[in-house]
């Protein structure tokens, strides 16, 4: 008898975890062993960043555990460092690494899917990387949400007007959906909880939202784009367009038009890049560092390899213009993965391979509780529409019934109780207090 095929899948994002979840529905009892190899236990499903920062979901609820969705994959949490598919094996670190003091491992495999998502693209600005603040993951999300409810108590609490002036600034640089939905559920979230503060008004705070291009959220087109900015500045949200954040050398964001505003608080989403493990590969990737692949989701040149989602240079070929790639989102993402889980199937049973075909039919976008904008089919929604269409389409992409039941609860109850405001800063470092204990005989009358 014949070993069954083995099928590496790097990366437990959308991609990674819709793939591995659709080839353990596909895959004969014995026909193929999946193994997923990802950095952590779970996905997180990234739309839901903005609420979860906001208090409106628990961030628990945002991201979906690997193990017990893909009960018939073999769930590896660790890194890869890189791959040689010549030889087809991956250099696997997992966690036991660095506690056994060993090297990698090398795993082999017979088929791959590439799937290890985006991270953060940075820019050379002096100060960045000291003083900036991503909004990529969950941890990232809720450490935003505690900052900025700290930055309330710190001004409340301060007599030093330059120090509440810079507590009360929040500069958020990209004017993607990551920037724009972020900032607008936060204010949101901080004008509600200033009337809790006795000396600190909404009025009071200084949003500033800064993108390098003339517009914001492009994907919802032009015309919902310039409504967004209206919104936005109709909330007093310093919206500033073809502006570049020149630094934030000692907490002061200067940017590119000569304004300078001392702020304890800048959030960095202006864009992502590939992951860096691409470039440890002997796969072919294109100028922008993505992975060169075919219309079937197959690694351009190289036999039994796979990407899809934001590693991968996937042409759309149902656009007009020749040459044009899908964009790197979820709606691509999603309906690659399922295709890609089929192709794999195909080709292990000597079967014919599909092409991904899926028309744009559009995009959603909140801009806080009850404020959205929308392009999707043609038709162009904003407001309350728009922000019930945003949370509709997402409630139905979340995966697993559990999550959706989790997620629409919490939206139930929000409407019926107010709004949670407290900040768990702690919780980053939860030894703080008993090494205090223990280090100055703190509560000795326990002892």
């Amino acid at each position: 008898m014949t070993e069954p095929a083995r099928i590496l899948v790097v990366g437990g994002g959308y991609v990674g975890m819709y793939t591995a979840l659709r080839l353990q529905r596909l895959l004969a009892r014995g026909e193929a062993e999946v193994v997923v190899v990802a950095p952590e236990p779970y996905m997180t499903y990234q739309p839901f960043l903005p609420e979860a920062a906001a208090g409106s979901i628990s961030p628990r609820h945002v991201v979906v555990p690997l193990r017990r969705v893909l009960d018939d994959c073999q769930v590896v949490i660790g890194e890869v460092r890189s791959i040689d598919h010549a030889k087809r094996t991956a250099t696997v670190a997992t966690l036991a690494t660095e506690e056994e003091g060993s090297e990698p491992v090398d795993m082999v495999y017979d088929h791959l899917v590439l799937a290890p998502g985006s991270v953060s693209r940075t820019l050379p600005v002096p100060g960045l990387a000291e003083h900036g603040i991503g909004f990529k993951t969950v941890e990232e999300a809720i450490g935003l949400r505690n900052h900025v409810l700290e930055q309330l108590d710190i001004a409340s609490s301060t007599r030093d007007p330059a120090i509440r002036d810079a507590a009360l600034t929040f500069v958020f640089v990209g004017g993607g959906y990551a920037g724009v939905e972020a900032l607008a559920e936060l204010e949101d979230m901080a004008r509600y909880a200033s009337r809790y503060y006795h000396n600190v008004s909404s009025a009071d705070m200084k949003w500033i939202l800064v993108e390098a291009t003339g517009r914001i959220l492009p994907e919802v087109g032009e015309e919902m784009g310039t409504y967004a900015v209206r919104e936005l500045r109709g909330r007093n949200i310093d919206v500033r367009l073809d502006t570049r954040l020149e630094s934030v050398e000692n907490r002061v964001a200067v940017l590119s038009g000569g304004s300078r505003f001392p702020t304890r608080t800048l959030v960095w989403t202006a864009g992502v890049k590939p992951h860096p493990v691409l470039a440890s590969t002997d796969l072919p990737r294109d100028e922008r560092g993505r992975l060169k692949c075919t219309a079937a989701l197959c690694i351009d040149g190289a036999e039994n390899a796979w990407a899809a989602g934001d590693a991968a240079a996937v042409p759309d070929i149902t656009a007009a213009e020749p040459g044009k790639e899908c964009a790197p989102n979820a709606q691509h993402a999603v309906r690659q993965a399922k295709l890609l889980a089929r192709n794999i199937v195909a080709s292990l049973r000597d079967e014919p391979v599909q092409d991904y075909r899926h028309a744009y039919v559009g995009s959603v976008a909140s801009l806080g509780l009850h404020k959205g904008v929308a392009h999707v089919y043609g038709r162009k929604l904003k407001g309350y529409p728009a922000w019930f269409m945003h949370r509709a389409y997402h409630l139905s992409r979340i995966p697993t019934f559990n999550r959706k039941a989790r997620v629409l609860a919490e939206w139930t109850l929000s409407g019926l109780f107010k709004r949670e405001i407290v900040s768990l800063g702690s919780l980053e470092h939860p030894r703080a207090e008993f090494e205090l204990a223990a280090g100055t005989g703190r509560h000795n009358e326990t002892s």
